[in-house]
């Protein structure tokens, strides 16, 4: 048995219908000739097709099943989610991509960072020459700047400094455009140390406001993560 579900924003999961024996069953509520669901066995894939979109089927839908993970317990089991955008607004790719870099003493820290897309819904990864880099990372959420329509996101990598000359990549993944950014490039940006953030924002006065913009949230990033590391080492003390 298949089961839908959606979820608005600030709303919990809503189940819709569900599929079983190769029939989908409407909860009341929802329209049945708008959805039409086809189990696709072979290559372990459920397909949900809404006919007629309006705004309001606007929300993020997943598809769940039960599974017996022990005899006598069965677990749900949820799909990552396809998040479902109504706009009259056509979506358009990234007009900027970029990675800063700034090393503090033995680690190394790349910000990659994407501006200016739309929709909001994008994936960001980073890779090494082999394969998918997943410690040590943190992606921020989308965010629009105010009175723009488009979304900027970032996300950072920290490697130790003995790593300074391996190759990484930062990925991402948009429905109007893939693309990969490499670290080790002429044209990644230096981020300033700290000590010189007056010398830097002086400096910024004659440049244009978003690389100021870009440089202070780089800093605001990195404060942020410092005073979160200080804080768990705190915490770690005091329940010691």
């Amino acid at each position: 048995v298949i089961h839908w579900y959606l979820q608005k924003e600030g709303e919990p999961p809503k189940r819709f219908l569900f599929l079983s024996g190769g029939k989908p069953t409407i909860e009341a509520g929802f329209q049945a000739s708008r959805y039409m669901v086809e189990r696709i066995s072979a290559r372990r894939r459920c397909v949900l097709t809404i006919k007629d979109v309006i705004p309001n089927d606007a929300a993020t839908y997943y598809c769940a099943y039960w599974d017996p993970h022990l005899i006598g317990y069965y677990s749900k089991f949820f799909g990552s989610g396809t998040k479902l955008i109504v706009s009259d607004k056509g979506s358009s790719p990234p007009a900027n991509s970029e990675i800063l870099q700034k090393k503090h003493e033995n680690q190394i820290m790349y910000v990659c960072l994407i501006e200016k897309f739309y929709p909001e819904v994008i994936r960001v990864t980073w890779t090494d020459e082999e394969k998918e880099v997943t410690d040590n990372v943190v992606k921020g959420d989308a965010w629009q700047p105010t009175n723009e329509d488009e979304y900027s996101i970032a996300s950072w990598l920290t490697v130790p400094a003995e790593n300074k000359d391996k190759k990484y990549y930062c990925k991402y993944e948009h429905e109007s455009q893939k693309n990969s950014l490499p670290a080790q490039v002429n044209s990644t940006k230096n981020a300033p140390q700290e000590g010189d953030c007056s010398a830097v924002f002086n400096r910024d006065v004659m440049l244009p406001d978003h690389l100021t913009h870009r440089t202070a949230y780089l800093v605001y990033i990195i404060l942020l993560l410092k005073s979160n590391m200080y804080y768990l080492i705190i915490l770690f003390f005091i329940y010691r």
